[in-house]
């Protein structure tokens, strides 16, 4: 067991964090941990059993009804200022993201900022969990409600936002009186460790939250099979999120799931074609298409699907690729060698049913190492590419033509996913059409940016269930107790 370490965790070895102590393994396992920019090692951490998970969950049990018993404010005081430490070490923990992500700084840095709104957000929303006075209908008796804590949440989260999307976890859990097991992404748990730093010196408690890397289905089946675990919260593959619901059947646990999506971009004739066309490449690019609300179907009107082509295809030519961490740098290296290639494989499929390809396809030779792929521009697509039934998670940009609000809505809604949407025009009735007929959780109009703290982040068909941040997100959090009371004559 040793000390928490100092804030940067690069270059350092890491461990599990479990009651209220940095442990090793039990297994004594370690994993490295790669910058996908140069394929090197930059650290190494401990790599967790099911057993450390289950000591993990036995902790978060112990300690849940001392933090429970805490009131909201007091709960409030330990997360608002493990924000004010986030965003003092704002920069430090982005360089540690960039380094074990990809992603370029400023969006790394975003990443964190975003991630200290969070908690304070919760901690002020969790003194706003209210209960009810319900009018009686029977003399002589008072009905009211209470809202009361779930109980010892898992928490998994993927690689892409690894900090900001399990912040989104843990921040209404402690807020409303849970404790939590954090289960991150094997790949990307260093920027999460500091965040676990902040959380410890602003005075967490032991065992209040536990964090643990480890084989993601031994992990898995301890969250669903162990009966102290009464909620299980994801953010992955619809694939995965499946296989939870069915596991967590047998104990019937709570599930929060946020899932895969394939956003449509809808682009009206009224709108400014240009505008559209290079905020269309920074939202598709973004991160490499590696982002869960990315737009990645993109539908222009047909009397303006020419100059935006063309206005897209030299935005995208002109992204500077690079290491995140080199300034300048607007898209840096996909997560993974396993992602790219499947990149390669989505652009071989669309080519090979006809598609056109106006820029991009391959992995970027510039670059000796490093998992770089071109910005990728398609048209001419049909309806069986990949690219536009698979959930891609690539920098692909796949571009068609249609003609009426009807066709619009038909096109969009053809997935089985709902996460999100995009719709640019300039009409209020095109507005409101789509954004009733659209099937998804979030509609951005004439907003590439939708997602922010205090609004409800979630999806619709298979891209999950419940929703995150906003006040709705303590909602996943909490029972409702009914207490009726009978008065004396």
């Amino acid at each position: 067991m040793s000390a928490a370490p100092a804030a940067l965790s690069t270059g350092t070895y890491r461990q599990l964090y479990i009651n209220g102590q940095w442990v090793d393994s039990s297994s004594g396992k370690r994993n490295p941990v790669n910058n996908p920019a140069t394929e090197e090692p930059i650290s190494e951490v401990a790599f967790g059993t099911r057993e450390d998970c289950k000591k993990a969950i036995e902790a978060a049990k112990n300690a849940m009804p001392g933090w429970a018993k805490l009131t909201a404010w007091d709960r409030a005081k330990i997360l608002k200022k493990a924000a004010e430490l986030i965003r003092e070490r704002a920069d430090g923990i982005a360089r540690t993201l960039t380094m074990e992500q990809g992603k370029p700084l400023p969006e790394a840095k975003g990443e964190i900022l975003q991630t200290a709104d969070t908690f304070e957000w919760f901690a002020e929303e969790g003194k706003r969990a209210y209960g009810d006075i319900i009018p009686n209908s029977v003399p002589g008796k008072r009905h009211l409600t209470f809202r009361h804590p779930v109980g010892v949440v898992g928490a998994i989260g993927p690689w892409n936002f690894p900090v900001a999307l399990l912040s989104r976890k843990m921040a209404p859990a402690l807020a409303v009186g849970c404790t939590i097991v954090c289960k991150p992404a094997t790949q990307t748990p260093l920027s999460l460790i500091n965040i676990f730093d902040c959380l410890i010196e602003a005075g967490l408690p032991a065992g209040v939250a536990n964090f643990v890397i480890g084989p993601a289905k031994d992990i898995g089946d301890e969250f669903i099979e162990n009966p102290i675990v009464r909620k299980i919260s994801f953010t992955g593959s619809t694939e995965v999120g499946k296989m939870l619901m069915r596991g967590a059947a047998g104990h019937v646990k709570r599930l929060s799931l946020e899932l895969g999506g394939h956003a449509p971009f809808i682009v009206f004739p009224d709108a400014d074609p240009e505008a559209v066309a290079k905020a269309a490449v920074m939202g598709k690019f973004r991160n490499n298409g590696q982002v869960c609300i990315s737009p990645s179907r993109f539908f222009v009107h047909k009397d303006i699907s020419k100059k935006f082509i063309e206005v897209a295809v030299a935005a995208a030519k002109n992204l500077k690729l690079g290491n995140g961490l080199d300034a300048g740098t607007e898209i840096g290296p996909m997560f993974e060698k396993k992602a790219m290639e499947n990149t390669i494989k989505l652009v071989e499929d669309a080519s090979g049913k006809g598609a056109t390809l106006l820029t991009g396809g391959k992995r970027c030779d510039r670059f000796a190492k490093g998992y770089f792929f071109e910005p990728t521009i398609l048209t001419g697509l049909t309806d069986d590419a990949r690219v536009l039934t698979d959930e891609p998670f690539a920098p692909v940009m796949p571009i068609m033509e249609f003609s009426t609000i009807d066709e619009a809505i038909a096109k969009a809604n053809n997935t089985a996913y709902g996460l999100a949407a995009y719709v640019f025009t300039n009409d209020l009735t095109t507005t409101f059409k789509m954004a009733e007929g659209i099937e998804a959780g979030m509609i951005g109009v004439n907003d590439p940016v939708p997602a922010t703290v205090q609004a409800p982040f979630g999806g619709m068909k298979e891209s999950g269930m419940g929703r995150e941040l906003s006040r709705e997100g303590l909602d996943g959090y909490l029972e409702t107790k009914h207490i009726s009371i009978r008065l004396k004559d």
